[in-house]
Parts: C-alpha cells; sequence; structure tokens
C-alpha cells in the first residue's frame, strides 16, 4: 500500500529515502522512483507536473511538445511519455536549473525512447519559434509570463496549455471584473475571452488545490472551421 503522509505541495527534493510511498506498479510510481533517484526535482513539481500532463493528453495527442518557462522539463519528458505519438519535445526556460540536465538523464535511462527527442535548452522564450501543429505547455510561467506564452501560442495557431500563477493586476488584464470576483480569477477569466475572440475552442479544469493553490488549468485549442 502507498504511504501517504506527506504534502505533495512541499517543495523538499525527493530522493532514495522517499521509495517507500512508491511502490506500486503504476505509471505515476514508475516516474516517481526515477524522480527519486536522480535526487533533485522538488516534489511539489512531480505532483504538478504529472497532474497537469495526463489531464492534457486527454484532450490533445500528437504533436511537438513545447514546454516554455518549463524549469526542470519534467512536464515535456511526461507528455511524450503519455504519448508516443509525440515524436519530439523541446523544454525551454531563461534560466535552468543546474539539475535539470541530471533528471534528464536519469529519465532517460529507464524511458530509453526518449533519447534525442527531448531537448532541453536555456533560451529567451520570444526566440523559439512555433507551428500550428505544436502543443505549448507552460506550468506556472509568473504573472505576464503566462500571457507572453498565450501572446505566442494564438500567433501560432497553436494548442496550448497553461497553470498560470503569480497574477499580477498591474500587468494582466482584469477586464474591470475585480470589483465581482478577486483580481487572480477575472485576470484568468479574461485570458479565456482573449482565447475564444482569436478562434479557439477552451475547457477549463483544475488539478488538486492539495497540490497548489494556483491550480486552474487552462486548455485551448484553434476551433475547427
Amino acid at each position: 500500500m502507498c504511504i501517504v503522509s506527506f504534502a505533495p505541495s512541499s517543495r523538499s527534493v525527493l530522493s532514495l529515502r522517499d521509495l517507500p510511498r512508491f511502490t506500486e506498479d503504476t505509471l505515476f510510481h514508475r516516474v516517481a522512483r526515477v524522480v527519486c533517484e536522480a535526487d533533485c526535482l522538488p516534489r511539489k513539481e512531480l505532483y504538478e507536473s504529472w497532474e497537469v500532463a495526463r489531464r492534457v493528453r486527454r484532450r490533445f495527442r500528437g504533436g511537438r511538445v513545447v514546454d516554455l518557462a518549463c524549469g526542470h522539463g519534467l512536464t515535456a519528458q511526461l507528455l511524450l511519455i503519455l504519448d508516443a505519438t509525440s515524436e519530439y519535445a523541446l523544454a525551454i526556460d531563461t534560466r535552468l536549473p543546474p539539475s535539470a540536465q541530471r533528471l534528464q538523464d536519469v529519465l532517460h535511462a529507464h524511458w530509453p525512447r526518449l533519447w534525442e527527442r527531448v531537448t532541453l535548452q536555456q533560451a529567451d522564450l520570444a526566440s523559439i519559434p512555433l507551428a500550428t501543429t505544436d502543443l505549448v505547455v507552460s506550468i506556472h510561467a509568473c504573472g505576464s509570463l503566462t500571457d507572453q506564452v498565450l501572446e505566442r501560442a494564438i500567433g501560432a495557431r497553436a494548442r496550448v496549455a497553461l497553470l498560470p500563477c503569480c497574477h499580477d493586476a498591474q500587468t494582466s488584464d482584469t477586464g474591470g471584473l475585480e470589483g465581482w470576483v478577486d483580481a487572480a480569477l477575472a485576470i484568468d477569466m479574461m485570458r479565456v475571452a482573449r482565447l475564444q475572440a482569436a478562434g479557439y475552442r477552451v475547457h477549463t479544469q483544475t488539478i488538486p488545490e492539495r497540490i497548489t493553490p494556483k491550480n486552474r488549468l487552462l486548455l485551448a485549442e484553434p476551433a475547427k472551421t
């Protein structure tokens, strides 16, 4: 039986001592054991990436994965593990954690088909060309960075999945709705409206609040004409 006596929202790094918590023969527990072996990833990132990746794959299949503001790049790699029809993933951040390569190496040792199919790159997010067939993903791109990712995806007519955080009413559009709802919700509602105005079909979900209170997941794809 899985031991679940620790909080998935913790920023503590998963290590070998956490292996007894992940003994089941499920894909999530297999991934978690590999992450423990890497000994570099905060617990919260594992749970966030998993919950987002599996919801994204229920909705969107195939295409190149482009993970912007990727952190350790786990989400990009999970999306390839969950869907073999996506042949390639590009994980981009302006500053990659020093341990991102270690995590990738350990994951690839257990899933050899990921070799040469996932690229970690330190670069300006605006410098990465996007295509209509891409699946653009961003988990907790802070504040207006989420809006920049959204703008890039809309400009390319690409599918997009966002888990926003650090909402800032000074830099993001609230639409004047903060008199009815809190500013963070107003900002996300305006993001939905922006996508719809651009001809996107929008799907709104949440991941468990026990993982993060910033748990609104926004999925969108260009509407078929």
